[in-house]
């Protein structure tokens, strides 16, 4: 089939220069991506009566607690063999600069986030916060399955204008060729997910309007893990492997990852059974 007849994907990463450090299109998204998921956290704080004293310090928890548990996880899971072999790949996990075979350092951003990574860190900076602000665990777990749909379609928007996270090659005729990469039109896997991490949220946020009592109950919180990992689950078939490594496993690391989440969020769902949420 003729390429014409494909998209052509080649955008420039970099949005504009603020002085020498460039704004890049998959910061930009993580970025809007986290603000949306503020004020919409901010609002449900507000809806259930919550003070504003609570919820001030939630977002400073998020923001260290994903960017950590992402960037650990991508580098511990996908590429350990540059990153914990040597002094250099060590400290890049830490900065957003890489060391250059000339001696020099060079700004590349935080380029490597994985997702499953940044849940784990999400749950272990809402551990910290629940136990400074003395929040119920089940209310704050709700409220973060309600918003974080609308998170994950933004980072996948990032990933799209990076042109990583690519899929296979096909002729389906909404196929990306990625130049990028090379020029065999592939499954715009990073788009699958945007969208379907959208319309998550908005069943989730419907879902939420119709039976607010359920906050606190754990309901959300198993909806959002089960619902997005269990496409990521089947969406990966779709996409090419990331490290050479996953190609002698029987899942990809995605899959592998994927699974203890979907466990997770189906406890949740059945222990919300016949409960109504309580402060």
């Amino acid at each position: 089939m003729s390429s014409l007849l494909y998209i052509p994907w080649q955008p420039d990463e970099t949005i504009f220069n603020l002085g020498p450090l460039p704004i890049r299109w998959y910061g930009m998204c993580w970025m809007v991506g986290l603000v949306i998921g503020y004020f919409l956290m901010q609002w449900l704080y507000k809806r259930h009566k919550y003070p504003s004293e609570k919820f001030e310090p939630l977002f400073l928890y998020v923001f260290f607690g994903v960017l950590a548990g992402a960037r650990l996880g991508h580098c511990l899971f996908y590429e350990p063999q540059d990153f914990l072999t040597s002094w250099d790949g060590i400290v890049s996990i830490f900065i957003p600069f890489r060391h250059l075979a000339d001696g020099t350092w060079r700004y590349i951003g935080y380029q490597g986030l994985a997702s499953h990574g940044g849940v784990v860190g999400l749950l272990i900076s809402l551990f910290l916060y629940i136990r400074k602000s003395r929040m119920n665990t089940w209310v704050v777990l709700d409220f973060f399955g309600i918003c974080s749909g609308i998170a994950a379609a933004f980072i996948r928007l990032g990933n799209l204008m990076n042109s990583e996270i690519i899929g296979k090659v096909t002729d389906v005729p909404w196929a990306f060729i990625f130049y990028k990469v090379d020029t065999h039109p592939r499954h715009p896997g990073q788009l699958y997910e945007a969208i379907a991490y959208l319309v998550i949220f908005v069943l989730i946020l419907a879902l939420y309007r119709r039976r607010p009592q359920k906050v606190g109950t754990g309901l959300y919180f198993g909806l959002c893990l089960t619902l997005i990992f269990t496409f990521r689950f089947f969406i990966e078939f779709t996409k090419i492997v990331q490290v050479d490594f996953e190609s002698g496993l029987p899942l990809d690391m995605g899959q592998i990852l994927s699974i203890p989440l979907v466990a997770l969020g189906a406890w949740a769902i059945l222990r919300s059974k016949g409960k109504t949420g309580k402060k």
